[in-house]
């Protein structure tokens, strides 16, 4: 079951459209992400040889879904960087510093969605604008739609879980350490992830 279409950028002779499954018009409607219930994380190279792993356990969003039109849908999504959690206190206090994100001059991360589309299945591709220390860079997300599914409490639910790539560099978090066998402490390329469970709003 599809969820986004691919939006018409280009003229029709070039651009086939996937069609849109009738079932997901009821999906329409403005929904709130459920934090407790969603993780927003990524993972980074360390000294050439691990990776580390670390979560943003604060953040808010929305999703605008049109099960008519999936192309008009849209996400906004809010990050706390001070939040940012790696399970070792000293490491993630030195990432709020300014030498990486700067947390108490730059609170928040966001992000804003621009466009969908269908990569095919329950694949998509979201592309918008990534907001950190007030640089703002359009990034791809490339999700997979999970479905829904009506909770114990009435509340009816949607999934979806992703992830992107990005160079840290290009939103100035530049901070690095020489190591003595060569390279560096922590790689530019961070991969970023989602898991994403929405609740569609009260009409």
């Amino acid at each position: 079951m599809g969820l986004f279409g691919r939006k018409n950028t280009e003229s029709a002779a070039t651009t086939a459209t996937l069609p849109v499954d009738p079932a997901l018009a009821a999906l329409t409607g403005d929904y709130t992400i459920d934090a407790a219930h969603s993780s927003i994380g990524f993972t980074v190279r360390h000294a050439m040889v691990t990776n580390v792993r670390g979560s943003f356990g604060e953040h808010e969003g929305s999703l605008k879904l049109n099960g008519s039109d999936p192309a008009a849908s849209s996400a906004a999504i809010d990050v706390k960087i001070a939040s940012i959690d790696t399970g070792i206190g000293d490491r993630d206090n030195h990432l709020r510093s300014g030498d990486f994100f700067d947390a108490e001059q730059f609170p928040l991360m966001s992000f804003r969605s621009t466009e969908a589309a269908q990569l095919g299945g329950d694949k998509y591709r979201i592309t918008g604008d990534l907001t950190i220390k007030d640089v703002t860079k359009p990034i791809s997300i490339d999700l997979e739609f999970n479905g829904t599914a009506t909770d114990p409490y009435g509340n009816e639910r949607v999934g979806f879980e992703g992830s992107a790539e990005i160079l840290r560099s290009e939103w100035g978090l530049t901070w690095n350490a020489a190591l003595e066998t060569g390279g560096v402490m922590v790689s530019d390329k961070v991969k970023l992830n989602f898991d994403i469970s929405a609740i569609k709003n009260a009409a």
